[in-house]
């Protein structure tokens, strides 16, 4: 590892050169760059997510920290070729004062060159993706709405402010349950009339299963709240014969119920952030089934047709505290 202080973004990048012309082969094969945006204190979950993604999708990993915009600016880095962030390049850039505001201003000497570059924010998203620039020059844009104090309008946020090449972890966090969900039709012929959502009030994956089941099956689901689980509960579906399908959550299994059969159990973990950010890594293009999911669920429509390019817009956080001031 190098750490560099008080230091320049030119520096950087000769240190990470010097560091790949060390570690040799460690150093090649990259598949794409990812930029992370991060909170302080949220760093070693980065690096611990980044370092599982990387042992399946080899990658430039630049992870942003921004600190203290009120003070003089300056920049630390940490490069780290290899070691205990497995096969990955590694900068990780803590930036202050004014600095923070043009973080692209280092980091885009620092992208790899010809591979995709994916933006993925560990940490509160930003209410409007075209007011970061790191997230305006990336192919794929990778949010958590989970993380906002209100996961649920943050994801209805996420509707408004969609383009193509955007996705949400949220949307990944259900993959397992719709696996489950659509193995039910493996057997089955009667049409689903009805669906039924049992979840936290403020669960963004519940709302988001409500949109996937609405725009997949053309039906209206019933989200039901309940306070005695943690997260995502059961989910049923009435069929038009009269059947029942029921996928229930029982301490890291599956409870799969059916009318007229046994009950069986499947596996249903919670699985590390690391594997979520992995399975999305593994397409580089727009996501349709989860634009359809999502326009379902804040009643939007057309979200795949719009254009998958932004333009950035420059946002000064101090100004617009100042007018808010004003106001």
């Amino acid at each position: 590892m190098i750490g560099l202080w008080d230091t320049t973004g030119n520096e950087v990048v000769k240190a990470l050169a010097a560091e790949r012309r060390s570690a040799g082969g460690v150093a090649s094969g990259l598949a794409l760059t990812l930029i992370a945006v991060v909170e302080e204190k949220k760093v070693r979950e980065a690096e611990a997510a980044a370092t599982i993604a990387a042992a399946a999708h080899p990658c430039r990993l630049l992870i942003v920290v921004r600190s203290d915009m009120e003070g003089r600016s300056r920049l630390d880095a940490e490069i780290v070729v290899g070691g205990r962030l497995g096969p990955a390049e590694a900068v990780v850039m803590r930036m202050y004062g004014r600095l923070a505001l043009h973080a692209e201003s280092v980091v885009m000497p620092l992208l790899a060159p010809d591979v995709p570059v994916v933006t993925w924010w560990h940490e509160e998203p930003p209410n409007m993706i075209a007011n970061d620039f790191l997230g305006v020059v990336s192919e794929r844009r990778i949010t958590d709405s989970a993380q906002s104090p209100d996961p649920v309008a943050a994801l209805k946020q996420r509707a408004i402010d969609y383009a193509p090449g955007d996705t949400d972890l949220t949307w990944t966090r259900i993959t397992l349950w719709r696996s489950l969900v659509a193995g039910a039709f493996d057997s089955a012929d009667a049409r689903v009339t009805g669906a039924t959502i049992v979840a936290p009030r403020q669960d963004p994956t519940a709302w988001l299963m409500l949109g996937w089941l609405k725009s997949r099956l053309g039906i209206e689901p019933v989200l039901e709240h309940t306070d005695r689980a943690p997260r995502l509960h059961s989910v049923e579906l009435q069929c038009e014969n009269g059947d029942c399908v029921r996928v229930t959550r029982e301490e890291g299994t599956a409870l799969f119920s059916r009318t007229g059969q046994e009950d069986r159990y499947m596996p249903l973990p919670k699985r590390p952030v690391g594997d979520e950010l992995a399975e999305e890594l593994r397409r580089l293009d727009a996501d349709q089934i989860y634009a359809d999911a999502l326009g379902a669920m804040a009643g939007l429509t057309g979200l795949d047709h719009r254009p998958p390019h932004r333009v950035h817009v420059w946002k000064d956080p101090a100004l617009a505290a100042i007018a808010s001031s004003a106001a």
